[in-house]
Order: C-alpha cells, then sequence, then structure tokens
C-alpha cells in the first residue's frame, strides 16, 4: 500500500502525458483536408523578415536565426517568393573593352534582356564587317581612286627626274638607281664608252693612263652640281610618297569609316536611347576609332598567306582580329519576370563574387582581358536577392570581409580572390558595379552574438534579425496546421492518406519535441522525416490503405533502435551489475541520481549511484569531482549552493564543523549541469541523520539556497531511463522518479511507462522543495524549526541539526584538549 507521503506527492495519470484523441479532429483521413500552404508558428520570425524586406535603405540585410532542423531555408524561399513578386527585373550588366585604359575595362548597363540584344547587335555589325572589309579593299572604287592618287604621283616624279635628266644628257653623266641595302635610289655616275661607270672605277682607269685626269676633274665638278640638284629631289619625292601614303590611307580611313558608319547606324538607333545612352555612345565612337587606328589588320582580313623572307605571312584569324570589339555579357537577365532570387549553396569566394580568369598564352606567361571577367552570386543578384547559410560563408578565405565591405559601399570590383597574387598579376581592375542587392544570411543564434560581439559592422549591415522560433502555442488551429502539414508531405512524396489516428501519434510526437506540454515543435523538417518514414512502413503493409497510429510508432521505433547501440549497451552493463544501480531497499548516504545522454541524434536517460562520507573537520562540502577535475562548472555552482542550504539552515547558531565527500560512483567522465544538487543534498541528509534511502527511487532536480526544487532538462528521457532498469529488474509497484513539480507540465512519457503507472506497478512523484523529497526518500518527517529554534529530535532535519550539533562539540574538544597537550608539553621543557 503507498504510504500518505507517496500518495500526496504522486503525479496524477492525466498529466504524465498529453493525449491528442482522434476522435476530436474533424477529419478521417488527411484526404479531407487542404495541404498547408502557409508558414505557421513563426509570427514574430516573419514579420521581422517582411520589415526587413520592406526597407529599402542601406544597411537593412536580414539575419535569420535559428537552430538548425527549423526550417530556416523552407521559410526563406517562401516568403522571398511571396514578397518579390510585385517588383521588375533589374538591368543587364555587361564589360567592354576601354581602349584607352585596357586595364580598366566599362561597365554598360541595358533594360533587362538588352544586354544579349546588344551583344548580338555588336556581333552582327563585326560579322559585316569581315564579310564587306575585303570586298571594300577590291572594289573597281577603291582600285580607281587609288589608281589615280599613283597616276598623278608618279607624273609628278617623271617631272622631277626629266629636268634632271636634260641637265645630264650631253655631260658623259647618266642618272642610274643604285641598290643601297634594301632600297633603291638615284645617283649621278659617269657614262665612258657609252657604260655608266661607278667613280671609284673611273678612278682606277685614271690611274692606269686608260682615262685623262683632266676629265675625271670635269666630271666631278659637273656630278657635284647635278647630284646637290638630284639629292633636293629625292627630299622632294620622299615627301611626295609620304603625301601619297597618306592620301592613300585617308582614302582607306573614308572608305572603311563610311561602310563602318552604315552598318554602326542600326546599332545606334536600338541601344542609344534613354537613360545609359551618352556611355553606349561613346563605346561605339571608341570602337570606330580604333578600328581606323588597326585598319592594316582589318585589311588583312582573307588575305592569302605572303611569303616574307625564308617566312609565310599569315593573315590574323578574324576572332583575333575582332576580340577588342567584343561584348562581355556579364548579367543576362532576361527571362527574369521579377527581381532575381539566387540561394547560394556552395558559397566560396569565386562563386559569391565572381573572378578574373587568366589563361596561358605560348610563351609560358599569364594573361588576361575584359572578356575573362565572370560575375558571382552576389553580382547576378543586384536589384533582388542573395540567400546564403553563413557558417558555410564564414568559412570561406576573404569571403566575410569582402561581403561586409561590399554592403558597406554598396558597390563590388570584381577581382579573383588568389593569396599567391605576386606570383600571377591580373591586371585588370575593371569599373566597380553599384549594388542594390538584399542579402539573407542564415545562422544560428550563437554565431549572431558571436558576430554582434567580435565584429561592429555587423549590427551596420545587418540591422533586422529575424528570428525563428523552436515551438508555438497547442492550440486547436496550430493543431490542425500540423495535420495539413502531414498531408501536404504525404501528398508530395506519394505516401497513402494519414488516418486522424496517425496524425494524433505525430502531434503528440511534435508536443514531446517541443519539451513542453503546451507547447507544439516547429522542427518541421524533422517532422516531415517522420511523416515519411510512417509512410515507410505503411508501405510496406499491402493491405493497409491509410497511414495508422501503428505505423506512426513503429517509425519512432524504429528510429530510436538505429540510434541506441550505447544505451543498451550501458544498460546491459547494469543488468549484468558491472554499472551498480539498485532499483530495491534502502542504504545510507547512498541515492540514484538521473543523467541525460546525448548522442548528437539520440538522447536518453540513465541511473547514476551517488553517494555521501561525512565526518568530523573543517572542510566543509567536498566535491570529489572538481578535486579529479571532472566536473563543470554548473555542477560545482550547484554544490556551492547546496552548502549554502546547509549553512542557512544548520550554521545559524553554531560553528559548520563538517567534512563531506560526495561522488558520482562509476563516473570516468566529464560531469557538468546542476540537475543532481538536490539528489546529492538528499544522499548528503542521509549520511547525517544516519537514515537510509530508498534505492527504488530515483532523482532528479537542481536546489537553490532556499530549498526549493527547480526544473531540470530531459526529464522525460530519465524517467524512462530508470523505468528500463527498473523493468529489467523487475517491476515491484514501489519503485518511482522523484522530479521537481515545476517539470510535471513538461511531462510527454512513451505509452509504455503511463500503461505501468497507470496499472500501479511504476510512480511519478514531484515535489516544491527538498524537505518534501527527504519525506518520500526517508520515510519521516523533515521536521520545521519549533519556536525554541529547534528541530523535532526524531525528525530528519532534528538528526541532522543534532549530529552537526555533536561534531561541532566534538571538534571543539578536540581542539581544546590538543592546545592543553601543547601547553603541558611546553611547560615540561
Amino acid at each position: 500500500m503507498p504510504s500518505k507521503t507517496e500518495e500526496k506527492y504522486k503525479v496524477a495519470l492525466e498529466s504524465l502525458r498529453w493525449k491528442l484523441d482522434p476522435a476530436s479532429l474533424s477529419f478521417v483521413t488527411t484526404d479531407d483536408l487542404e495541404p498547408l500552404d502557409d508558414i505557421i508558428g513563426q509570427r514574430r520570425g516573419v514579420e521581422a523578415f517582411r520589415f526587413g524586406m520592406g526597407m529599402d535603405r542601406k544597411g537593412y540585410n536580414i539575419f535569420v536565426t535559428g537552430p538548425a532542423g527549423t526550417g530556416k531555408m523552407f521559410t526563406v524561399k517562401k516568403l522571398l517568393k511571396e514578397l518579390s513578386g510585385n517588383h521588375t527585373a533589374p538591368d543587364d550588366l555587361c564589360y567592354v573593352n576601354n581602349f584607352k585604359h585596357p586595364e580598366s575595362p566599362v561597365l554598360l548597363r541595358f533594360a533587362p534582356g538588352r544586354g544579349a540584344a546588344f551583344k548580338k547587335a555588336v556581333q552582327d555589325f563585326l560579322e559585316n564587317i569581315r564579310k564587306e572589309v575585303p570586298q571594300l579593299f577590291e572594289s573597281e572604287e577603291y582600285i580607281a581612286r587609288k589608281n589615280e592618287i599613283m597616276e598623278a604621283h608618279e607624273k609628278q616624279v617623271r617631272e622631277f627626274y626629266k629636268g634632271v635628266e636634260e641637265k645630264v644628257k650631253d655631260t658623259d653623266l647618266v642618272v642610274v638607281n643604285m641598290q643601297m641595302g634594301p632600297v633603291q635610289r638615284p645617283d649621278v655616275v659617269p657614262l665612258v664608252d657609252g657604260e655608266p661607270k661607278r667613280m671609284v672605277e673611273v678612278e682606277e682607269m685614271v690611274e692606269k693612263g686608260r682615262f685623262p685626269q683632266e676629265e675625271l676633274e670635269r666630271l666631278k665638278q659637273r656630278r657635284l652640281e647635278i647630284k646637290e640638284e638630284l639629292d633636293q629631289i629625292v627630299v622632294e619625292v620622299r615627301r611626295l610618297n609620304k603625301e601619297v601614303k597618306d592620301k592613300s590611307e585617308e582614302v582607306d580611313r573614308l572608305m572603311f569609316l563610311t561602310l563602318a558608319r552604315e552598318h554602326m547606324q542600326p546599332v545606334r538607333d536600338e541601344f542609344c536611347t534613354g537613360e545609359y545612352a551618352e556611355k553606349v555612345e561613346r563605346h561605339l565612337d571608341a570602337v570606330l576609332d580604333d578600328m581606323v587606328e588597326n585598319l592594316d589588320a582589318l585589311k588583312m582580313l582573307g588575305a592569302k598567306p605572303q611569303q616574307a623572307g625564308p617566312m609565310m605571312m599569315m593573315a590574323p584569324p578574324p576572332e583575333v582580329v575582332f576580340h577588342p570589339y567584343q561584348v562581355n555579357l556579364l548579367v543576362d537577365n532576361a527571362e527574369q519576370e521579377g527581381p532575381p532570387v539566387i540561394i547560394e549553396s556552395y558559397p566560396t569566394y569565386r562563386n559569391l563574387f565572381g573572378s578574373i580568369e587568366r589563361i596561358m598564352d605560348r610563351n609560358g606567361g599569364w594573361r588576361t582581358d575584359f572578356t575573362k571577367i565572370k560575375a558571382g552570386s552576389f553580382v547576378k543578384a543586384n536589384g533582388g536577392y542573395l540567400v546564403l547559410n553563413l557558417m558555410d560563408a564564414i568559412m570561406e578565405p576573404g569571403v566575410w570581409q569582402t561581403l561586409k565591405r561590399s554592403l558597406k559601399t554598396e558597390a563590388i570590383e570584381i577581382q579573383t580572390f588568389d593569396p599567391y597574387y605576386f606570383l600571377t598579376a591580373t591586371g585588370l581592375k575593371p569599373e566597380s558595379i553599384p549594388m542594390q542587392v538584399k542579402v539573407v544570411v542564415l545562422g544560428d543564434p550563437f554565431l549572431y552574438q558571436l558576430l554582434r560581439h567580435y565584429d561592429p559592422d555587423t549590427s551596420k549591415i545587418f540591422k533586422v534579425r529575424a528570428d525563428v522560433e523552436t515551438s508555438m502555442d497547442r492550440t486547436d488551429e496550430h493543431v490542425e496546421q500540423v495535420a495539413r502539414f502531414v498531408r501536404g508531405v504525404a501528398e508530395k512524396h506519394g505516401h497513402k492518406p494519414f488516418h486522424a489516428s496517425a496524425v494524433a501519434r505525430i502531434a503528440e510526437r511534435a508536443v514531446r519535441m517541443a519539451g513542453r506540454q503546451e507547447k507544439i515543435s516547429t522542427f518541421f523538417p524533422l517532422l516531415a522525416d517522420l511523416v515519411d518514414e510512417a509512410g515507410y512502413f505503411a508501405g510496406q503493409c499491402q493491405e493497409c490503405d491509410t497511414v495508422m497510429a501503428q505505423h506512426v510508432e513503429q517509425a519512432v521505433e524504429a528510429k530510436i533502435y538505429r540510434s541506441n547501440q550505447i544505451e543498451e549497451r550501458i544498460q546491459e552493463m547494469i543488468d549484468r551489475g558491472s554499472l551498480f544501480v539498485d532499483t530495491d531497499g534502502a542504504e545510507v548516504g547512498q541515492i540514484n541520481g538521473l543523467a541525460v545522454y546525448s548522442m548528437g541524434d539520440h538522447m536518453f536517460g540513465k541511473p547514476s549511484r551517488i553517494t555521501a562520507v561525512t565526518g568530523l573537520g573543517k572542510e566543509g562540502v567536498i566535491n570529489i569531482e572538481r578535486e579529479a577535475d571532472l566536473s563543470g562548472p554548473t555542477h560545482n555552482k550547484g554544490m556551492l549552493i547546496l552548502a549554502g542550504w546547509l549553512r542557512r539552515m544548520f550554521a545559524q547558531d553554531k560553528p559548520m564543523a563538517l567534512a563531506a565527500s560526495i561522488a558520482f560512483e562509476q563516473s570516468y567522465g566529464g560531469v557538468d549541469g546542476d540537475s543532481a544538487s538536490s539528489t546529492e543534498l538528499y544522499a548528503l541528509l542521509s549520511s547525517l541523520s544516519g537514515l537510509p534511502i530508498r534505492q527504488d527511487v530515483a532523482v532528479t532536480g537542481s536546489v537553490n539556497q532556499k530549498g526549493e526544487v527547480q526544473p531540470i532538462g530531459g526529464v522525460n528521457e530519465k524517467i524512462e531511463g530508470f523505468y528500463l532498469c527498473c523493468k529489467r529488474a523487475g517491476l515491484t509497484g514501489r519503485q518511482g522518479v522523484l522530479i521537481p513539480r515545476a517539470n510535471v507540465k513538461d511531462l510527454m512519457l512513451r505509452q509504455e511507462v503511463v500503461d505501468a503507472v497507470a496499472q500501479g506497478r511504476f510512480n511519478v512523484w514531484a515535489v516544491d522543495r527538498v524537505e518534501q523529497g527527504a519525506e518520500l526518500l526517508m520515510g519521516k518527517s523533515a521536521g520545521r524549526r519549533g519556536k525554541n529554534g529547534r528541530y523535532p529530535k526524531t525528525s530528519i532535519l532534528g538528526r541532522v541539526d543534532a549530529r552537526l550539533a555533536e561534531m561541532a562539540e566534538a571538534l571543539q574538544k578536540f581542539g581544546k584538549d590538543k592546545d592543553d597537550q601543547n601547553a603541558a608539553g611546553t611547560g615540561g621543557k
């Protein structure tokens, strides 16, 4: 028979688990519902996100915070799709060559879709030039104009030389063309016996007596006079040649410009209008000017290879000639119906901010130009929205600093992030791109606080925080929305319809995940996994038309089984007696504590033996875990609070003459948390009072200095862990778990445990104060101070107070006797 104390603190059966009656739902299967198309349970985050989207001001980017698995990305995608539809698409961006400063490519902007049209128009222009330039310089008109210039030139040259020839006609001199290196030039030489002779040859003839000396001197004098006139003529001919060349080139330029302007005019008519007309006009003018400057290369288009000494001179390919005039379409928004929404799942520097690619030339050197500039997601999202996971981005070199700088300056200059830049030089500094992009980053709250603390720029560039909730109120409306969510997942993934009983089990699971009976978890990705897994097990049942409650339970149990190997190994060690845990009897200074183990994807609770030993001394409460460097700061705090309660209760009229050691037995790893502080206090009270503690009860709960038992985490796992130990050892009906009363509203125990309590085979008790727990564990009244300031002698606290008083007197007497002995020894000497 349960004692009055046990009945007094026993938790009501209906409080052990919140149950959803399938009959209370408004449907039989999820086919009776409409799929959920709304975001539920995220009012705070949604309102913040809408605010950030609506604020068209510098720095109002959005930092979405929340634990992993809360559906942050799904929420962001849905809100962006909803809120970005009423805006227009941004401009196209192009880079073109800067002919005056090739290292600084020029940025051109066009209306959405016009960038590709401009690139095609320029390509068509270049193609027309490629086809028609060879024909132009082979046309009859061109040849006629060239011949006219050459004929006039030759006529003038002939007239110049004709006067010289008249002067030398009867002077035994003749004008000849002398080969001087690679060129020929006219010269005056003597005419001897009807043959032209060089002056050196005539001098040799004079030495041999074959030509008169006087005649040689006369020829030299006459030659000198004519030579000076001839040199003047040569200078004049050179001037004429230059004039002819200039006239010829001018003809080439005029004829080419006439052709080029004719083909360029449609491009001007189409693109030199509107907001960006002036810059486009300047670029097209620069293209024509550069073509005229490099007309020789254009004239060689289509020319046949020519012999140039031992080498064949090949005409340059058209793609090389026309390369400087190409258009690099950086961002094409032709297919965008609204602002771009880009989700960058791999946010490296290159993927986010683009790069300037390099190629190796035939000499082994690196080179680049404006056509090698590539845009990243940040530039492609200009005028729209960029979404990225901040933890992924912040781990990449250079990403965070560049992102901050671009958001602060609202501009970006595309460069290649290269730690070894001193080995390779891009040589380009493209014109910066003005940025109007809303950046949405996803991260956990810890990362947000860390950045806010260590980087003051964070608050300047992310002025809006959208915090995702991990739970929502358990209302009928939200339960129905969970049911509609199940319908949506089942329909999307092709599962059978879910029966109301299956939906009820999923809702109950969501409540347990929330950790509070009045809340429902918003970890919808995990709930979607549960729906999929339940759908899988229902699919294995050929005769099942719907997913039932047992399929959900099967999915839950299967997931636990896949992850609970460590739990089973620990339980095996308890069952075989390797880990000491008693589930029956009573012991002084010994109690069953409860701990929660987290394996990442699985949490479970297991009991652990805690012992306390007290003796005479002044050391106070000794935390063995701390002495062994196995105790965390929170556990240390709990021990200090425990000592504070002892002083408050028993050290008001006497000194605390106590040396007590407390230990988690067979614990060889770290211990942290204060959830066992009340448990340790019970063991200490048992040791001091000499009253045994029930070993069929496990205890959890922290305590404050006033003796109030405070709530802890993992209460469901702890109860279920001790229940399993008792089940394996044999349920007696007296076994149970003592928890803080504040945790009752957190209970969402497995149905097996609830059934065992209903059958009287297991118990759950809840207390508010340490005194209540002591009464249940030791079977005695805790006791209260009377008017005389004393506790009842037979009470728990009375026994403890009496024992502490004895220890204080003993310590005082011991100290006095020792002083007497020391004095006697001194006197004898």
